[in-house]
């Protein structure tokens, strides 16, 4: 429908106003929700993803787009709650204690939000034990761990660690990320996967989800 592929485009071109009048539009034409949400914001958080991915556009253009995609979700997820649409998942997500690094996260956290997904972000300089409460709290599928220095990367184990004396570590797929991670500190440290950007995060994320269901 044209109308989506419009709210697609805004999306991508970082127009709030666009995204938000395009949903305001398309919900008065009697379009479900759900494919709103599907053709028109996810289609074009995918494309921002892939560009991203091929460095086509850099994190000023992701961040924008990832704006324009929660000022929609404003007037959008009310009427998915009402009509019963389900999340991809929850997602836990912060960055370790000792470290206050969040550019990098917050990417992450807007591509999964982007990708359907239901996110608690934590923020910076987060403690084990915060990371086991809030899993708990919520029943995460997923925990996404941060961390931009390498004298803070070892706090990954620990949180690992934490959630495993919890006995809750097989209940949730752990993710880490950062500039210091490599896919062998990951498996080192028994974390499922290691993602080196916020487009692979949410393309990881969502290969969760034939498991998580």
């Amino acid at each position: 429908m044209q109308i989506l592929d419009k709210i697609s485009k805004d999306l991508q071109n970082g127009s709030m106003d666009g995204v938000q009048d395009g949903i305001k539009q398309a919900l008065e034409e009697g379009i479900e929700s759900e494919k709103i949400l599907h053709e028109g914001l996810m289609a074009g958080m995918k494309v921002i993803g892939k560009k991203f991915k091929n460095d086509e556009i850099f994190v000023p253009g992701v961040l924008v787009a990832a704006r324009a995609m929660n000022s929609g979700m404003e007037i959008l997820k009310p009427k998915l709650i009402e009509s019963g649409v389900e999340s991809e998942g929850t997602v836990v997500i912060g960055t370790v204690k000792g470290d206050l690094h969040d550019v990098g996260k917050n990417l992450v956290s807007m591509m999964l939000e982007g990708a359907g997904f239901e996110v608690y972000d934590l923020g910076t300089d987060v403690p084990a034990e915060e990371f086991v409460s809030k899993v708990k709290e919520v029943d995460a599928d997923i925990v996404g761990l941060s961390a931009l220095l390498t004298t803070t990367m070892n706090e990954m184990e620990t949180v690992i660690e934490a959630l495993k004396e919890a006995g809750i570590r097989d209940k949730v797929r752990i993710m880490v990320g950062g500039a210091p991670i490599t896919e062998d500190f990951a498996k080192d440290i028994s974390a499922d996967f290691y993602a080196k950007n916020a487009a692979e995060a949410s393309n990881i994320a969502k290969s969760f989800k034939d498991k998580i269901a």
